[in-house]
């Protein structure tokens, strides 16, 4: 009768032998890890898209998957290798060590100063033109943030879709196009900043997307409410906005009506023609701002 009586509990014993965690011994578990079936308490538990994992699943699941680099090391491998937009990297970084270079010299202002586009330097220094696009507000950081990452954002898309050259010629012809309208419209008001060059991209943006057949309609709300805050906001210059924009849409609108192989000398006279009339414009601005002070 004793011998009958100790195997049930020697059966007893048998069953719950596996109902404790194998990490923790002296921890009762019912749950498995469903990836190798072993006991494991709360404290070992972690939660997977299906059931639990056990520490050791966990840490060879890791060990086993792809390693993934950071952002920032796959976007310089793309740079040094080529394919990567580095033209829109290029200007950003540019403008962004400008930019430090006006934090240091903030007292004196000789970087803003040296770089920033007033109507009347038009004449003896037309290169302004052009290097107000690399200097920003040394009192409002949101200035160069908000031009930069608008850069970052449309700059690598178009960069891609139109290759390069195509894009520094966006850039450019539309921060040309920026300090020209501020000549014309606003010619007692010294600019810096890269808004008309942006606003161009904006407006390439928009003709590209509407010539591929595109939804563009959130792109027109995005234009539409920068364009309103130009107008509202004190200090800001929305001519060189306008400008910027016009000229964008202009370059792209050439590019879609280009785009065969056979049309590059085309594309390449269609743009001399608006770097021509650019400069006629120029040209024009200077002699209204002298009319103005005879």
């Amino acid at each position: 009768m004793s011998g009958a009586s100790s195997s049930p509990d020697s059966a007893g014993d048998s069953d719950t032998s596996g109902n404790f965690c194998y990490r923790h011994p002296d921890r009762q578990s019912f749950i498995l890890c469903q990836r190798c079936g072993r006991t494991i308490c709360p404290e070992c538990q972690t939660q997977a898209p299906v059931g639990v994992h056990c520490p050791e699943c966990v840490r060879e699941a890791r060990q086993s998957a792809p390693r993934t680099k950071p952002a920032v090391v796959t976007a310089i491998n793309r740079a040094r290798r080529g394919d990567g937009p580095i033209a829109t990297y290029s200007i950003i970084g540019v403008t962004v060590a400008i930019w430090l270079l006006q934090m240091v010299t903030s007292g004196t202002g000789a970087v803003t100063g040296a770089l920033l586009y007033w109507a009347p330097y038009t004449e003896i220094q037309p290169w302004r033109m052009i290097t107000t696009m690399f200097v920003h507000s040394e009192q409002s950081f949101l200035h160069i943030l908000f031009n930069m990452y608008s850069l970052w954002i449309f700059g690598r898309i178009l960069e891609h879709m139109i290759g390069r050259g195509r894009f520094l010629a966006l850039y450019f012809l539309s921060g040309i196009g920026g300090s020209i309208a501020v000549l014309l419209l606003a010619p007692a008001t010294p600019v810096i900043g890269a808004s008309g060059a942006i606003f161009g991209l904006l407006g390439a943006f928009f003709v590209i997307q509407r010539g591929l057949g595109g939804n563009s309609i959130q792109l027109v709300v995005v234009i539409g409410i920068n364009l309103v805050i130009g107008f509202v906001v004190p200090g800001i210059a929305w001519q060189a906005h306008i400008g910027g924009l016009i000229v964008g849409a202009l370059v792209a609108f050439i590019f879609m009506r280009t785009r065969r192989r056979d049309q590059r000398s085309k594309q390449l006279w269609m743009l001399g023609a608006v770097l021509a009339g650019l400069v006629v414009l120029t040209v024009v601005g200077v002699l209204l701002l002298h009319s103005s002070f005879a």
